[in-house]
């Protein structure tokens, strides 16, 4: 197996999200190869939500780092990698690409809580997995009839978990939310940073220098 030199510091983020690329860039980091990966994501028979995330995510890193090991410019580079899932109790919600499918998601998600859970893994160059779980409880206001048909028509909930986008319009339906909010929107941004910063990955190198 190629191994990169030991100053190298290379990012491969298995992931074409636009939205965790803009989570990262808010933080200053730039991946240097996104490589998304084709996993099954069926959920195992009685596996919870919070153990699919963690298990999705770790696949994820896993499948990316054999692609990268298979191009000299990307073997031993860092490898990151993530899985959001959104929870009710132990019901795991859907990514919908179809109306019908988002509409009994913000149903069911109307005037109750639910949780969001985020699986971050996180290979290094020398092969050492790290891997961190973060949850976040979310309160949606009751939703009327108009207002889910409003929702649906704007298009944002496609592909989203749970059918929302909190980033976006689905905002104006949060009560509560008790944890990171850059978890719901899908990567927790400092269980990120501490995660890379505890393995040597230079997260400020690209922050401006003070005067």
């Amino acid at each position: 197996m190629l191994t990169a030199p030991p100053d190298r510091r290379t990012l491969v983020l298995a992931s074409a999200s636009p939205r965790r690329l803009a989570l990262l860039d808010q933080i200053g980091i730039e991946p240097d190869r996104l490589l998304p990966t084709e996993i099954d994501e069926t959920r195992q028979k009685k596996e919870l939500p919070r153990t699919l995330a963690r298990r999705l995510s770790r696949t994820k890193a896993e499948v990316a780092r054999r692609a990268a090991d298979r191009d000299a410019k990307l073997a031993g580079s860092y490898i990151l990698a993530a899985d959001t899932i959104v929870a009710v109790g132990r019901r795991v919600l859907p990514k919908p690409e179809l109306t019908d499918e988002a509409a009994a998601c913000l149903r069911l998600l109307s005037g109750r809580a639910h949780r969001v859970y985020t699986g971050i893994c996180l290979i290094t160059p020398s092969g050492k997995l790290r891997q961190k779980l973060v949850e976040t409880r979310v309160r949606f206001k009751r939703l009327s009839r108009q207002e889910i048909e409003t929702y649906l028509a704007c298009g944002e909930w496609e592909g989203k978990a749970g059918g929302y986008a909190i980033q976006g319009r689905a905002g104006a339906f949060v009560i509560k939310i008790i944890g990171s909010y850059t978890n719901v929107v899908g990567l927790p941004l400092y269980e990120t940073m501490t995660l890379l910063m505890g393995e040597g990955y230079p997260v400020y190198e690209n922050w401006p220098v003070p005067a």
